[in-house]
């Protein structure tokens, strides 16, 4: 080659940064991806692999009125003609559509094995059979008629359209997901019926908005069912393009077993894998995370879902409901209803998406129109022709029979008759029976109707309301067709499944020591046993740790904690964490911010205390005070003050009155005074309160009840020696508040000093908890009731130098309910007067 030869390519060579040039290749990159792969356009509410698929088996005759074909036979003509990509994308593609449980309306008609809800794999293509439904028929109905613009195909041997006709909005109805780069859609699917509705609304009135709507679409509809929780999610979806809807597997409860229930699934969440879901639930339930569960089967068939969940005897249905429903029953479906409007991807309203639907719409049936038009004015020409050579019948045969050839035949009835190219080409090529006065009764009530059809047609294009009247009959005629109920319904939104759905809701007992160590156990662990027992191990202290108090309360109680050092703190009762009875509990620094030497001393729920009522305190020195429930309603979680205390002074009890009560204030030394609580007048949390009780020199106040003149309960007084009596509240008479009382019981070396205080009927049952930690349940029946000024019976045997620390009450109702299931304790002792 001469050395004077230009080098042409390094002429072409252009110099540019590689970061610009990588910028812009990935742009172009992406809206590659967005527009051509993964975005559905708002008209059709199809991808370009889903429309060239529809449009291949349209092109090959596969209807729903023709056979099933070969699916590889119509993977490879898409492939070939439209859809350069590879065979797997293409027939993956083509049994999502064949899917009845991953579209609310499939589009195609699919013949084999076409996968599972439990994620199986649909068979190789050579082993299936598809064709088109009816329904998607109705997406490429009128395509022949230039109703959309069509583009070359991927090697300029064919056309294909850009766009599909759809005579109803697919996007909303079959819904659409896709990722694309750095934006995704997830459309969901819904009732045709509620859109089409909305959308004839949107026609009728263009300034409606979202809320007129949804009295139309209700929500999504999916093919697999289920529920929808709640209505916000679904509102913000159609007002803002974006939202998440819960979906919650449709489920009941059912009698098994005598004493034995199951819970039954019959429709999951939409796109949710059935056996891997029944493979969770299972997976819980080996490492016990679900709790309750004996047996787990999947009984689907044909007919539809059934995941039969067997429950133990005894097991919390509520509770194992909630449990499911949080960990595997109800999944969160985000809706981004973004689409492709004029190539851009954009986030879209309801209205919106409808609104670009009949704008789409409306050109359809106007260029459909005007192909029709033009071809009703062709047909009018020709009959025109016709009629006036039958005008002439016997000069045009003579005419046509006296020429040459058919050109000039042509020719002459052209200049004779002044008739088009196409009459007279028409005219050459009548046959003899047309020449009939039959024929030309006929040919004129055609020509009639066509103008008929011209008039009609003219009219439609000349007036939108005429145009818009017929995409309305449109719609109405395929809602008809194909319209079914709706498959997903509506459940009250409850709020998201918390902690405490998912605790059993029981009595309990929680124990609390002086070094704050802290525990609950059920109280249906503890049988009823004879007074005078030593009951059995409720708590293993630590060495040097005792026992301080134990309250019985539900798990689902709100508590309102009272301390020595007059202050109160919130506890919810299932905060404290469950053990068995021989453990020593949890440290309770994390649930309730104790100092040093601070003691729970008594525990109010909040479920007891009304606006008109009154906290009533006593402490150790004997202060009574009362303050208003009310102010008790915000605690801090570092606690708030409940009383100002007095130096080396303790809160020792708290009852809940209503101002119109009595109050019983016992002493340690055995005695008691009763005076009316109008004597205490209500006062703030930062005060000391008034005196209640004139104290011995060394005596202390041990408790307070509240009672009134109907009250026909005993007070139940039992000492740190484990000894106790019961004797009738009206035994006790009221008095001026701050007097000294009366002998309640003998204190002394055989009964030590009064421990606590409680109001009980004959049918309660009472607790009794030592320092040491053994815990003793009995009948309140089995304490006998006597006289004051007496030394009572042995309650509770406490051995080698323990004190009975606490006692608390179990109401007739539930300890009825409770001692059917309870845990073998030891045997009383007899009687001991």
């Amino acid at each position: 080659m001469s050395s004077d030869t230009p080098d042409v390519p390094a002429d072409r060579v252009e110099h540019v940064r590689i970061e610009d040039e990588m910028e812009q290749s990935y742009i172009d990159y992406a809206m590659s991806v967005i527009a051509g792969r993964a975005l559905p356009d708002v008209r059709d509410g199809l991808k370009p692999v889903h429309r060239r698929i529809l449009y291949a088996m349209h092109e090959m005759g596969v209807t729903s009125r023709t056979g099933h074909r070969k699916s590889s036979s119509i993977v490879g003509e898409t492939m070939g003609d439209f859809h350069p990509h590879g065979d797997k994308a293409i027939y993956d593609t083509l049994v999502g559509m064949a899917q009845e449980f991953s579209m609310r309306y499939p589009l195609v008609d699919g013949q084999g094995n076409f996968g599972s809800m439990d994620g199986d794999p649909a068979a190789a293509m050579r082993y299936t059979e598809a064709r088109m439904s009816p329904i998607s028929e109705e997406l490429l109905a009128d395509i022949e008629k230039d109703t959309v613009d069509f583009s070359s195909n991927y090697d300029d041997r064919m056309q294909e359209p850009d766009v599909l006709p759809a005579a109803y909005p697919n996007l909303l109805v079959n819904g659409s997901t896709g990722i694309a780069v750095g934006m995704s859609t997830k459309v969901p699917p819904h009732n045709l019926g509620e859109i089409i509705d909305a959308t004839i609304e949107v026609i009728d009135d263009p300034t409606c908005d979202v809320a007129d709507l949804m009295e139309h679409v209700k929500g999504p509809d999916f093919p697999t069912g289920a529920n929808i929780v709640g209505r916000n999610g679904v509102r913000k979806a159609y007002t803002t393009g974006r939202g998440r809807i819960r979906i919650r597997a449709e489920f009941e409860v059912e009698e098994w077993k005598k004493d034995r229930k199951r819970i039954v699934v019959t429709e999951i969440p939409y796109q949710e894998n059935k056996a891997r879901l029944v493979e969770r639930i299972a997976d819980d339930v080996n490492e016990g995370k679900l709790e309750g569960i004996s047996d787990l089967r999947d009984e689907s068939d044909r007919d539809g879902v059934r995941i039969v969940i067997e429950l133990k005897r005894g097991a919390n249905v509520e509770v194992v409901k909630n449990r499911l429903v949080e960990s595997h029953l109800e999944q969160t479906f985000g809706v981004i209803n973004l689409a492709l409007v004029d190539g851009q991807p954009k986030v879209l309203t309801l209205k919106e998406t409808l609104e670009h639907y009949v704008d789409h719409r409306k050109e359809v049936v106007r260029r459909r129109s005007e192909f029709d038009l033009q071809e009703a004015e062709d047909r009018a020409h020709i009959l025109e022709g016709r009629l006036k050579a039958l005008d002439h019948i016997d000069d045009v045969v003579e005419l046509i029979r006296g020429s040459e050839d058919r050109d000039a035949a042509k020719t002459g009835l052209e200049e004779r008759y002044d008739l088009s190219e196409a009459q007279s080409e028409h005219i050459v090529r009548m046959q003899l029976g047309s020449l009939t006065s039959m024929e030309r009764t006929e040919i004129e009530e055609e020509y009639e109707g066509v103008q008929e059809t011209i008039e009609y047609l003219e009219s439609v294009l000349a007036d939108e309301e005429k145009l818009l009247d017929v995409i309305k009959t449109e719609l109405r005629e395929v809602r008809d067709e194909y319209d079914d109920d709706r498959r997903t319904s509506f459940v009250e939104d409850t709020g998201e499944v918390t902690h405490e759905d998912l605790i059993p809701e029981e009595d309990v007992f929680v124990v609390v020591t002086e070094d704050d160590y802290i525990k609950r156990m059920p109280v249906s662990r503890f049988d009823a046993q004879n007074r005078g027992g030593k009951g059995i191990i409720g708590v293993d202290p630590k060495e040097g740790d005792r026992v301080s108090t134990v309250f019985r309360a539900n798990t689902h109680d709100y508590l309102l904690c009272f301390t020595n050092r007059g202050k109160v703190y919130q506890l919810k009762t299932y905060q404290v964490p469950e053990m068995s009875r021989t453990a020593r509990g949890k440290s309770a620094v994390n649930l309730i911010d104790l100092d040093d030497g601070e003691e729970i001393t008594a525990v109010v729920t909040t479920d007891e205390m009304g606006d008109d009522e009154s906290i009533t305190m006593v402490t150790r020195d004997g202060y009574v005070k009362r303050t208003r429930c009310e102010d008790f309603r915000n605690i801090l979680s570092t606690g708030i003050i409940a009383a100002k205390l007095e130096e080396d002074d303790e809160l020792v009890d708290v009852e809940v009155t209503d101002g119109s009560m009595d109050l019983v204030v016992a002493t340690e030394g055995g005695m008691t005074i009763r005076f009316d609580e109008s004597e205490v007048r209500t006062m703030g949390r930062n005060t000391r309160g008034v005196r209640g009780i004139e104290l011995e020199d060394g005596d202390r106040v041990a408790g307070l009840v509240a009672t009134d003149e109907a009250d026909e309960r005993a007070l139940l007084t039992v000492t740190e020696n484990g000894y106790g009596k019961r004797t009738k509240l009206s035994n006790y008479r009221v008095q001026s508040r701050y007097g000294k009382g009366l002998i309640d019981i003998k204190t002394g070396d055989r009964n030590g000093q009064v421990v606590s205080v409680k109001a009980v009927t004959a049918d309660d049952d009472i607790v009794v908890m030592s320092e040491g930690g053994q815990i003793m349940r009995t009948h309140a029946a089995d304490v006998s009731m006597v006289n004051r000024n007496t030394k009572g019976v042995v309650v509770m045997r406490v051995e080698g130098g323990d004190h009975v620390a606490s006692v608390d009450v179990i109401p007739a109702p539930r300890a009825a309910a409770e001692e059917a299931g309870g845990e073998a304790t030891t045997g009383g002792a007899p009687a001991e007067e």
